[in-house]
């Protein structure tokens, strides 16, 4: 294969991209070290942005094909159940106004089975490092197969190899990943009862519990913890702990005897967030969390690598010609306006998280308020369901955050936002 594009990197992002510029027509080959997919607890929802355009590309329908579920609302509880704050997803224009869930190997299988004829899809293939030219573009990569070791060249590189990229590294991008004070624990329980089909987030005393359904009578269950919290736990620490958790949130309890065999094949989680100061340098672009990372609460990881990808192809699209010069004048268009939207979701993921998750007394009784009044504010709450969702950007001003917390009355709170 000739390629136009070689992607690296066969998660989400890589995925989207290759689906993407395959669409366009360009010869694009994707790699990825692993064998195969393996089967690991992230990016299982996807939010009504990114539907739209995965629609586009045949992917929702391979998913909804495989079972995936439609919840209709993120909802933010108490302990007990009782939502304080619940962001009805039927209230977004018509068209795909829901959240779509599925496990992550189904989610890559969808996007595999999606590629264009144009994409070719080797796994088992170590990036060993990046090819430049006289002048330091990059216009290639290396690959390890085995003892193999071969060289690749094209016009674009992407960088798709997740959190601890090699390829980010050796174009010189570095970055801050500033790490959350918390850890998440997730759990697949299955053969659980029914629940409804939402997204729900209870807010403890002990931080978040949050949990959806997925297919085939299976609930996926994300816990806080502290960072050492389970850490060399014996057998029976964790089977305290289990049931402190259905303590801290009674409304978990249909649930206890899952999560009791569950919490023994329990994966932890390190939760950061970070954004690259830079997306892009001559040659190669970054995509996915290869170059941002978001908290899981929000559900904006996976949906960011797809608006990557979108904005990636519409930019290359408008490309008479894929030459180098035309590749880096788009990756430029790419770094400014994905970064200026990245910097947009970081602040509202982490803003989000924080209203959930900051076990201080300030942090939850700032919390506690902000999810009430928002809760009970019509106009904010669309608006945030509006910017959760990737259907545009309307950041909240001053005055919304005084309303948000209670310390000023919000005379439009019954109305829907002007621009709705």
């Amino acid at each position: 294969m000739n390629p136009e594009v070689v992607v690296c990197g066969a998660g989400v992002g890589g995925l989207a991209t290759a689906c993407a510029l395959g669409r366009l027509g360009l010869r694009v080959l994707l790699v990825d070290k692993q064998p195969e997919v393996r089967p690991v607890a992230k990016g299982e929802v996807f939010q009504p942005g990114s539907l739209r355009v995965m629609r586009t590309w045949g992917v929702s329908d391979h998913l909804e094909q495989a079972g995936a579920l439609r919840l209709d609302r993120l909802v933010a509880r108490d302990p007990d159940g009782t939502a304080r704050m619940a962001l009805d997803y039927g209230l977004l224009p018509d068209g795909d106004n829901w959240l779509l869930t599925h496990d992550y190997p189904a989610i890559l299988r969808a996007f595999t089975a999606a590629l264009p004829p144009s994409v070719e899809l080797r796994r088992g293939v170590v990036v060993d490092g990046l090819v430049r030219g006289p002048a330091g573009r990059i216009t290639g990569v290396r690959f390890k197969e085995g003892r193999e070791v071969t060289t690749v060249e094209a016009p674009l590189v992407i960088a798709a190899d997740g959190v601890s990229s090699r390829l980010r590294k050796a174009a010189g991008i570095e970055w801050d990943r500033r790490e959350y004070p918390h850890r998440l624990v997730a759990m697949e329980l299955t053969d659980a009862p029914g629940i409804d089909h939402d997204f729900s987030a209870y807010v403890t005393a002990r931080g978040l519990r949050l949990r959806y359904a997925l297919p085939d009578r299976r609930v996926r269950l994300y816990a806080q913890v502290e960072p050492d919290e389970l850490r060399a736990a014996s057998a029976e620490s964790v089977d305290r702990w289990a049931a402190a958790l259905v303590r801290d949130a009674p409304a978990l309890a249909p649930l206890e005897d899952g999560i009791r065999q569950a919490v023994h094949r329990r994966q932890t989680l390190p939760v950061s967030r970070a954004l690259a100061p830079r997306l892009t340098v001559p040659g190669l672009a970054l995509v996915g969390d290869c170059g941002h990372i978001v908290h899981p609460m929000a559900a904006q990881g996976m949906n960011s690598a797809v608006a990557d990808a979108a904005c990636l192809a519409e930019l290359l699209g408008a490309c008479d010609e894929l030459t180098a010069e035309a590749v880096d004048r788009a990756l430029r268009d790419y770094g400014r306006r994905r970064h200026a939207a990245l910097t947009f979701v970081g602040r509202t993921s982490h803003n989000a998280a924080r209203m959930v998750t900051d076990r201080s007394w300030l942090g939850r009784l700032l919390g506690r308020r902000a999810l009430r009044y928002t809760g009970a504010n019509a106009r904010i709450r669309y608006t945030v369901m509006h910017n959760m969702s990737g259907q545009g950007e309307h950041p909240l001003t001053p005055w919304d955050r005084l309303h948000q917390i209670g310390l000023l009355p919000d005379p439009r709170a019954r109305q829907q936002p002007d621009w709705a």
